[in-house]
């Protein structure tokens, strides 16, 4: 099969057929009074600018215009129609059959990105069908419809490709370039098209920065964020079967891990641009003012989270109460804590204010706890039977703990009743208390109801006092 390249030339910027291409400007850019390179000047004259427009022109009236490849341009428009009609069909049946016969999660998924990639598909089959018809007919070309097909392919393939990549936004931007890489090769555009970009740059000190440069570590970068990412998470599941760590322990250990890859990636990334790193002292001085200026509450969420996991005070899952706040740690963050409460709402509290501010840890080394009930009797009941029912109801409770027992005891005598007091123990404070000590209450409802303990109304005794003045009294018949 020929070359696309020679069947249908395409503009390059080295060289058009029949085109002589004006060589870039051999002139130096322009220079200060110190003899050093204006870097705009440099990034201009690198361009080329009236070449590149002479060469697209040319190439449009010799190819884009002839009749041969407007046939070939109406039959790809033909396949993208015919496309647009029958790809949503084919998806349609791919999820069908997928739903009925596939029950593997992973076939069911390449399925789906099957389904998702029908209309591409279907382009791609008819294009190829142009193709074999141009050849064998040989009534017109077929150079356009095999690069078209042959794109078409390229984007089907890594499409599917990407579709193992589970960040979203990550497999569409690795299928993008990775489909330019391609489209670039198939036109034979790619030798060119490096020549152009390692041309247009700037020059810093001794350092020269090209379009080209800066593509590469930009690829770098994501590839080695891509393979961090998967690595540190690989490690994290790892540190988390290791069961003579404490969560705290794992969670610190997994955070060392995941900055000291991130730090790496972007170094090896600075160093594929050819800067040296030790420039970056200078960089790490205007950090360090940065941070001393307007990072400080950053930084100081850090290093409070740094500490949290070193001394173990708060651990995930740890009950905790802080400024109001009752909940369990859900989770520990580089700069807050998740504290997750009975409702559902979770606060997002800075790790600094869990270093200042006084905090209650319900399980930071003994997940018992103790709660305190108080209970009104009235002061002619039995107040010894009514201790006995207490710890009766209380002991009857799932989750209050047999060991230490619960206990009744009598507090004070107050103004309208007997003060008594509950005191139980439970073991999962995370699960809340006001629904244990509500059904504590409940029991012993029904217990003094049955057993004729009155919990007395709140009451007052008003004494009137004699007095020598006398005061009339009237009747009502005489009020009339």
């Amino acid at each position: 099969m020929q070359r696309i390249s020679a069947i249908c030339p395409v503009p390059t910027i080295l060289a058009v057929p029949g085109v002589a291409v004006p060589e870039p400007s051999s002139v130096d850019p322009e220079t200060d009074s110190a003899g050093r390179t204006d870097p705009m000047n440099e990034f201009i004259q690198g361009l080329n600018l009236p070449g590149l427009r002479a060469s697209l022109e040319t190439w449009f009236d010799t190819h884009v215009l002839a009749v041969d490849n407007a046939v070939q341009a109406a039959l790809i428009l033909l396949a993208l129609l015919l496309a647009l009609l029958l790809g949503p069909r084919l998806r349609r049946t791919i999820e069908a059959a997928t739903q009925h016969r596939a029950r593997h999660v992973g076939v069911q998924d390449f399925f789906g990105r099957l389904a998702a990639l029908s209309t591409p598909i279907v382009f791609l089959a008819f294009l190829w069908i142009a193709v074999e018809a141009g050849a064998q007919a040989a009534l017109f070309g077929y150079g356009l419809t095999q690069l078209a097909a042959s794109l078409a392919g390229a984007w089907v393939l890594i499409r599917l490709l990407s579709g193992f990549i589970g960040n979203d936004l990550l497999a569409r931007s690795v299928a993008w370039i990775a489909w330019i890489l391609a489209a670039l090769v198939a036109v034979g555009l790619f030798d060119a098209t490096v020549v152009l970009l390692d041309s247009v740059g700037m020059t810093f000190g001794k350092v020269r920065i090209s379009l080209l440069s800066l593509a590469k570590g930009v690829i770098a970068l994501g590839v080695l964020l891509w393979i961090t990412s998967a690595l540190s998470r690989a490690l994290e599941r790892r540190i988390g079967r290791a069961e003579s760590l404490t969560p705290s322990v794992q969670v610190l250990i997994a955070k060392i891990v995941r900055i000291f890859l991130v730090v790496l990636a972007f170094l090896i990334a600075i160093g594929s641009l050819g800067i040296d790193l030790t420039a970056l002292t200078v960089f790490g001085g205007a950090l360090g003012i940065g941070v001393g200026i307007g990072l400080q509450k950053v930084v100081s969420n850090l290093v409070s989270g740094l500490l949290l996991l070193m001394d173990k005070s708060i651990k995930p899952n740890d009950v905790i109460a802080v400024g109001g706040t009752y909940g369990w740690v859900a989770s520990l963050g580089a700069r807050y804590a998740a504290v997750r409460t009975r409702d559902g709402v979770e606060y997002l509290i800075p790790n600094e204010e869990l270093i200042t501010q006084r905090v209650e840890n319900w399980s930071h080394s003994d997940s018992a706890v103790r709660l305190l009930i108080p209970v009104g009797i009235s002061y002619r009941s039995d107040v010894r039977h009514a201790i006995g029912l207490c710890c009766e109801a209380a002991a009857a409770v799932e989750r209050v703990l047999a060991d230490p027992a619960p206990r009744c005891l009598l507090r004070g005598f107050g103004d309208s009743s007997v003060d008594l007091e509950i005191r139980i123990w439970i073991d999962d404070p995370a699960e809340g208390r006001s629904n244990v000590v509500s059904e504590v209450l409940l029991r012993v409802w029904d217990l003094f109801h049955e057993h004729g303990i009155e919990i007395p109304f709140p009451q007052r005794d008003l004494h009137l006092k004699s007095s020598d003045v006398p005061l009339p009294v009237q009747s009502a018949g005489q009020a009339a």
